[in-house]
């Protein structure tokens, strides 16, 4: 069957439909949302987390092991990182 005798006969109701786009396809676009999604909220988590030791005191970075510049460091590096 050509194609455009394959329309002629889906807008006269003579044959089915074609497929709409498969289940795959939505299913894929779902794990596309669902990875941008963690990855998301993994950067967030980061951000708040550097945000924490900027505000922790001298005595509180040294009781986990980093001094002021070390925490500083932490804090300035790119979210991806």
């Amino acid at each position: 069957m050509r194609t455009d005798h394959a329309a002629a006969q889906r807008l006269a109701g003579q044959a089915p439909a074609p497929p709409a786009r498969t289940e795959t396809s939505l299913r894929a676009l779902h794990a596309r949302c669902i990875a941008a999604a963690r990855w998301i909220a993994r950067q967030m988590e980061k951000r708040r987390s550097r945000l924490a030791l900027q505000e922790m005191t001298d005595e509180q970075l040294k009781d986990i092991g980093l001094s002021r510049g070390q925490a500083y460091s932490e804090f300035r590096r790119r979210s991806w990182d």
